[in-house]
C-alpha cells in the first residue's frame, strides 16, 4: 500500500451519494493507460469513503445500492474511471514531469531531422516544447499525446518519425554477442548464414536509435562489425 502523503483522493458521485478513494497517483495513471494492476497495492487502506479527509467510511449497504456489491476493487476501479481526481499543485507538477519525459523519450527514439537523416537529441526536443508552450495532461497516456506534441514541434524544428533498415555483417561468435541488443533494439526482417559461418541481417529500428545501435555493435565487435544504412 502507498503511504497517506503520497495519495491522492479521487471522488465519485452518484445518486446524491459521494464516495472516495485514497490512491497513488501512478495507480490512476496506469489505469488509463489499460495496464492491469491489483488497485489494494496502490490504495492507503482498503477502504471506500463518504469523505476521505475525514475518514467518514462509506456504509456497505449504500455502495451495494449504488454499485450492485460491496466489493472494494470494484468500487475503486469504477471510482477512477468515471470520478475525479484531486491533485495538489506540487502532485500535478510532478505528473506532468514525469508524462513529459516520457513524450521526449519516445520522440528522441523514433524520429529524426528530415534535413540532415540525425536524431534530435532530448535537449533538442525538450526546448523545442518548452518554445511551442506544450501543455502535457498529466492523466492522459504518453503515447496519446505524442501526435499532438509533433504537429506543435514542426513549425519549430525539422522533424518526423522514421525507421531505418541497416545492413549487418557479423562472424558467427559476433551474432552471439549481439543478437540481444541486436533484438532489443530493433527487428530482424532477414537473415542468412554465409558459407564461412557469418550472419548477413537486415535490421529495421526506429530512426532515432541509430547511432546507439552503431555505438552498441562497435563496442561489442571491437569495431568488426560491418554496417550499412539501406535507402
Amino acid at each position: 500500500m502507498v503511504n497517506l502523503e503520497d495519495a491522492i483522493i479521487a471522488r465519485y458521485e452518484h445518486s446524491g451519494e459521494n464516495f472516495e478513494i485514497l490512491i497513488d497517483p501512478k495507480a490512476v495513471d496506469m489505469l488509463k493507460e489499460g495496464k492491469e494492476i491489483d488497485l489494494i497495492d496502490y490504495m492507503v487502506t482498503d477502504e471506500i469513503f463518504r469523505d476521505a479527509r475525514k475518514g467518514d467510511r462509506a456504509s456497505e449497504e449504500v455502495m451495494k445500492k449504488v454499485f450492485g456489491d460491496a466489493d472494494i476493487v470494484d468500487i475503486a476501479r469504477t471510482i477512477i474511471e468515471k470520478g475525479h481526481v484531486q491533485v495538489t499543485t506540487e502532485q500535478r507538477k510532478e505528473m506532468q514531469q514525469s508524462k513529459k519525459k516520457q513524450i521526449i523519450q519516445t520522440i528522441s527514439i523514433n524520429a529524426i531531422n528530415p534535413q540532415t537523416g540525425a536524431p534530435h537529441p532530448p535537449s533538442r526536443i525538450e526546448a523545442a516544447m518548452d518554445e511551442a508552450r506544450i501543455h502535457i495532461d498529466p492523466f492522459k497516456s504518453a503515447e496519446a499525446q505524442v501526435k499532438s506534441v509533433l504537429d506543435a514541434l514542426r513549425p519549430i524544428i525539422p522533424i518526423r518519425f522514421e525507421k531505418v533498415k541497416i545492413a549487418v555483417h557479423l562472424s558467427g561468435e559476433e551474432y552471439g554477442r549481439c543478437y540481444g541488443d541486436i533484438t532489443g533494439m530493433g527487428k530482424i526482417i532477414k537473415e542468412e548464414w554465409q558459407n564461412d559461418g557469418s550472419w548477413v541481417g537486415m535490421v529495421e529500428l526506429p530512426a532515432g536509435l541509430q547511432n546507439d545501435f552503431f555505438e552498441v555493435l562497435n563496442a561489442k565487435t571491437k569495431g568488426q562489425a560491418e554496417t550499412k544504412i539501406i535507402k
